[in-house]
This record gives C-alpha cells, structure tokens and sequence, in this order.
C-alpha cells in the first residue's frame, strides 16, 4: 500500500499544479532517489489519461559529465527536453538529489556553457507558459542529502516537507485553492502602483513596477508555493542588498552575496564565499547583471531556511530577487541563459514603502 502522504502529494501536482486532462504529454524529470514519488505519479497521470514522458537521471551524472565534457559538449543542447518544452501540454520536475555538493567543483565555465546552451528551453518554459500552453510545475521529493543540508533528520525532513505541500491535509486541492484567494489581495494591492523601496538593516533599495504585473503564486508553478511577484522595470534598480541566506545554483553555495546596483544593473558584486562563481555567472550573458524577478515570500508554514531554494524563496517574512530571466507574464523584458533567486529576511527593523506609503512592516502586510 503507497503511503498516502505520497498519494496526496502526486494528486496535488496532478490535479491541482498541472490538471492534467486525457490526451496530455507529461514530460517527468526526477532522478532514481525520487522513484517513491515517481510510481505514484506515473499511475494517477495514466488513470487521468495523460501520456507520461520520463527523463531519469542517476546520482553520479552530474559529476561524470562535468569532469569529463569539454566546452564544446557543454555547448550542447538538450534535444529531448527541448522538444518537450516547445510541443508537449505538461511538465513535471522533482529534485531529488543524492548529493547536493555534486557540481560545487565544477568549472565554472562549462556551467556558464550549459547554462547559454539550454537558454532556448528556459525561454520556451517562460514563454508558452505565459501563454497558457504549456503547464509546468518544479517541485521536491524528500531525500538524505536534503535532509542533511536543512540540519534534520531524515524522518524530521520528510514530515517538513509533507506539510510544507500540505499533503496531510483531507483536500490539499482545497486548501491550495484557499491559498490562491488569501493572496489575491496582496497583488491587487501592489498592482498599479510605481515606486518600491525596501529599507532595513540588509537593504536599501529602490526600484520600478510601473506598468508591470504582480502574480499569485499559489502552487501552479512551484510546490509548495506561497509569494507574490513580478518583474521590476529592467533600468530601474538603484542602491544595495546584503542577502542574508547562501545563494544555491546548480549545487554551488554562495555565502554572503552583496550586490550595488545603478540604473537597474549589478555594479558591484561581492561575496564570503564563491565570488568567483558569483562573477562568472554574472558574466553570463547580458541580461545575467539585471534582475527578472522581485518577490515577496508569504509561507508561513516554512518558518526555516533549508538550504534549498524552492523552499527558502517561499519564507513568511523575507523577500527575493532573480537575476537574469524575467517572466513575460509579469511584463519583464530581461533575457538570459539564468534565473538565480537570491533571498533576504525582512522580519527585523523592515519596511516595504510602496509610492511612498508603508504597505509592508516586519515581515507582515500592514494594508
């Protein structure tokens, strides 16, 4: 008999992230740590009359490909995925890492090379999902690795987890659902509006939404979800942010990121740790230096910093930005090979002023 916690998580990504309906391509990426997760969703895709589509990766591919590709390999691009991202109804992503300092040696150059070799793919998942042709959602399957990086147990992680997509509830379709109307008045309160700045004792910040659109995350794209974002005008960033969490890419950590921005580009950038890489990533392509995304985190539920990203951006009470690759929904005009979401906690001395009015205080709305 499955666990029913995992028959409630593969129905919520079914049924509720991407609704799968009969005749549906279902392009699954997951690696064979997350095969648990995996059976059950292949199963309730079939019985819903999806066709499902798997890329599998195992523990080691990382590392093989990386010390043994030279630049010109890297430069290739990932036909498969491609060809599912450009024509199939649906993708469904599970990280589910083996070893999460994989790639932390690995040269930063044929990550950069990978990187700009699957730009197309990263666009054609931006773009016809902004469309509404194409219905995709990232999400996590519990594993050691995981649970060691976040500081628990196994055990004590997997129940995180669980809870964080609300798996234990009666009807998680439900209540994600409850979930989409609480925040609905977070962004009709930002919309319309220009000016933003952000004060406290990691930023000082100011930047543009004028004519841009805040969206509800609410579990469609990413689970567990929980914030509100959009894509500031692309010239307009100006003053600094001290992130106060590592900033994870593609298994590398990079403690202590500090970025200058003028006119909406990273002049200036330093970090503890890995500021090379840091750099080197912002070298990228020429959208890499400008933001995509700002966003503010509303989960409440996820009251820890884990050391993954899909997670950590969604903390009640802090805010983060992407560099690079913005969301055509939103009305955000930056292109680039990456998007790297960088978090900041806004839970002391903080305010969030928009046009001039506090709409934000502490890490709680205030509206």
């Amino acid at each position: 008999m499955a666990d029913p916690r995992i028959e409630n998580f593969a129905r919520i990504l079914v049924d509720y992230s991407t609704r799968i309906v009969p005749g549906d391509r279902v392009f699954i990426e997951t690696s064979t740590e997350g095969l648990p997760l995996l059976e059950e969703l292949y199963r309730q895709i079939v019985v819903r009359g999806g066709l499902p589509y798997l890329q599998m990766t195992f523990p080691e591919q990382g590392e093989i490909v990386f010390q043994n590709s030279s630049i010109e390999q890297m430069r290739h691009k990932n036909e498969l995925m491609a060809h599912a991202y450009e024509n199939f109804e649906a993708r469904i992503r599970i990280w589910s890492e083996a070893n999460v300092k994989a790639l932390s040696g690995a040269d930063p150059k044929k990550q950069s090379a990978h990187a700009g070799a699957n730009a197309p793919i990263l666009k054609a998942q931006f773009e016809r999902g902004a469309a509404g042709k194409f219905k995709w959602v990232t999400t996590l399957f519990p594993t050691r690795a995981y649970a060691q990086q976040a500081g628990m147990g196994f055990e004590e992680y997997s129940s995180f987890v669980y809870k964080a997509v609300h798996a234990l509830e009666k009807d998680p379709v439900a209540y994600w659902n409850q979930v989409k109307q609480e925040q609905d008045k977070y962004v009709k309160a930002m919309n319309g509006h220009d000016e933003v700045q952000l004060r406290g004792p990691n930023v000082d910040l100011t930047l543009s939404v004028k004519g841009r659109t805040f969206v509800n995350s609410f579990g469609t794209h990413n689970m567990p979800d929980g914030e509100i974002y959009t894509g500031p005008v692309e010239d307009s960033l100006n003053g600094w942010v001290r992130y106060t969490y590592p900033a994870l890419h593609e298994g590398v950590a990079v403690e202590g990121v500090e970025l200058q921005f003028k006119d909406g580009k990273v002049v200036k950038a330093t970090a503890r740790a890995q500021e090379e890489y840091l750099k080197q990533q912002l070298a990228t392509d020429a959208g890499a230096s400008y933001v995509g995304e700002f966003a503010i985190g509303l989960n409440k539920d996820i009251d820890r910093f884990t050391g993954h990203i899909l997670f950590d951006e969604k903390i009640g009470g802090s805010f983060h930005m992407a560099l690079g690759a913005g969301y055509p929904e939103t009305g955000s005009k930056n292109n680039s090979a990456i998007h790297w979401d960088m978090i900041c906690d806004l839970r002391q001395d903080s305010v969030i002023l928009v046009d001039g009015k506090v709409f934000y205080k502490n890490g709680i709305f205030v509206i």
